[in-house]
């Protein structure tokens, strides 16, 4: 009897929550020992699907296989059993426990006393295997979050996973970070264990699969063998249309108000570490600043700084004049995007509705007399999700409920919809899909070109070259250099992110 060749097949599956059918029949499969790169843009099913086969949520209909046998997972541990491995977009750690422990966390044992010297000895076997090198006695939260995936990933292999789902796996990486990890998914399914990649990054899906399946609006549109496909024809099956990231067209301000000033500004991290080291930065109207660099150089602290929420140890920021403490709860000020939505951007369990009006629902027209005015609150978010294209049944969804590139619009329309006169951008694109990001350029250039003030920080070169009037290169918390965004040079940029000074400038 042969083989059967598949080590997962997922048939006719069918979600349907309240107002929303999120997968309609929808059938793909993955082969021992492949890479399946799984495409759709934000809100099309993928996370959605990988969670049935996670145990996560039940299937309305439709059946699961695993090594050609039919498998009932009503459970993450029943799909463990199995198993099935995932690593999600948005971390499952414990912060406060150390990389063992959170490796180990729910593994049954006999013993009453806890015994980590075994773990300890296997999980540095794992790391040596798969060349994904933690610290098994560090804190999670001391890690950088490159290091947080690995643990991710370990944690996966450690409990002898057959088939591992990696949602936006390279969302937080470095490029370095996202190199090494192509490295060990091959050292994966050199294992005969199989593992599919949910990414917007087309390169790296190009880079890294054997076959690509495309979903849109919860429909199943196609498998393609990765050697017949190019990034342009994988965009088109996922938004319908041909879509490239290009450098924008912009009209030229002849007088432009500085607006953000930085002076000597200097920082530590949450480690007392110096972040940043005597900072000296002007963004004015009418300019969007790209700040490129490889996460980790003090982008975060950057960011934080202006928006308030860390402390300076020298120097001083000013947003029109006024110091950045007296202004940052005013809308018209600020508008700031966070690099990370779900921690630092959105309150979760609230609705859509209630996110909106975070920054301002004490003022009219959202209240009256101290009282919430929630007819008036149900309009503007409802005007809010229409205009900035959020995927929702009603405005009275919790965000969590939403898809990781549908709550980052959240985000967007309320910093951005007031027009204040600097935007504050980290990260705005990460876990988009690449209409998704296409859309937020567009509205990033929009708001230049009303006069707004714009500080655009990313990972993503290729945006920055894109968007940017200048473009600054941040290593260990230094500038170390300036460019022309409409002149610069990719290689440039790239041997000042690795702090070298070329000899051009």
């Amino acid at each position: 009897m042969e083989e059967n060749k598949y080590a997962l097949q997922m048939q006719n599956i069918t979600v349907k929550f309240p107002g929303v059918l999120a997968n309609d029949n929808v059938s793909i499969d993955c082969k021992k020992g492949e890479v399946l790169g799984l495409l759709g843009e934000n809100g099309a099913g993928k996370t959605t699907l990988m969670n049935v086969l996670y145990g996560l949520y039940p299937p309305s209909s439709g059946k699961i296989l695993l090594d050609g046998k039919e498998v009932q997972i009503g459970s993450p541990s029943e799909a463990i059993s199995h198993g099935v491995g995932m690593v999600h977009q948005h971390f499952k750690l414990v912060d406060t426990l150390s990389v063992i422990e959170n490796v180990i966390l729910g593994i049954p044992t006999k013993k009453q006393i806890l015994d980590l010297e075994p773990a300890r000895k296997k999980l540095l076997e794992l790391c040596k295997e798969y060349e994904l090198f933690v610290d098994p006695d560090e804190i999670v939260w001391k890690l950088p979050v490159g290091k947080q995936q690995w643990v991710e990933i370990l944690k996966a292999l450690y409990r002898d996973c057959k088939v591992l789902v990696l949602d936006e796996p390279t969302a937080v990486l470095t490029p370095a970070e996202s190199d090494q990890l192509c490295c060990a998914i091959r050292h994966i399914t050199e294992k005969g264990r199989s593992v599919i990649f949910i990414s917007h990054k087309l390169r790296e899906v190009i880079q890294i699969t054997d076959r690509v399946t495309v979903i849109r609006d919860g429909k199943f549109i196609g498998t393609v063998d990765t050697k017949d496909a190019t990034q342009l024809t994988l965009a088109q099956m996922m938004v319908g249309r041909p879509v490239s990231i290009e450098r924008k067209e912009r009209p030229e301000f002849e007088h432009r108000e500085p607006i953000l000033v930085m002076k000597n500004v200097n920082a530590v991290d949450d480690r007392g570490i110096p972040a940043l080291k005597n900072m000296n930065l002007t963004v004015h109207a009418g300019e969007i600043v790209g700040v490129a660099g490889v996460d980790g150089n003090g982008q975060r602290e950057l960011a934080e700084c202006i928006s308030g929420m860390r402390k300076l140890t020298g120097g001083s920021v000013t947003i029109k004049g006024k110091p950045v403490t007296g202004v940052i709860a005013d809308p018209s000020f600020l508008g700031f995007i966070p690099e990370d939505r779900q921690k630092t951007g959105l309150v979760m369990d609230f609705t859509i509705a209630d996110n909106l009006i975070i920054k301002d629902y004490y003022n009219e027209p959202f209240a009256e007399k101290n009282i919430l005015n929630y007819k008036t609150i149900k309009k503007h978010a409802r005007k809010m999700i229409k205009k900035y294209h959020v995927k929702t049944p009603s405005e009275d969804v919790r965000v969590r409920n939403l898809s990781g590139g549908n709550q980052q619009k959240v985000v967007i329309a309320r910093e951005l919809d007031p027009e204040p006169v600097l935007d504050l951008v980290a990260h705005p694109t990460r876990g988009l899909d690449l209409g998704a990001v296409d859309n937020v350029l567009d509205i990033l250039m929009k708001e230049r070109n009303r006069g707004a003030a714009v500080l655009f920080i990313s990972a993503e070169l290729q945006e920055v070259m894109a968007l940017s009037d200048r473009i600054i290169v941040l290593f260990n918390g230094e500038i170390m250099g300036e460019l022309d965004g409409a002149t610069a040079d990719q290689k440039v940029i790239g041997q000042m992110m690795l702090g070298q000074v070329p000899e051009v400038l």
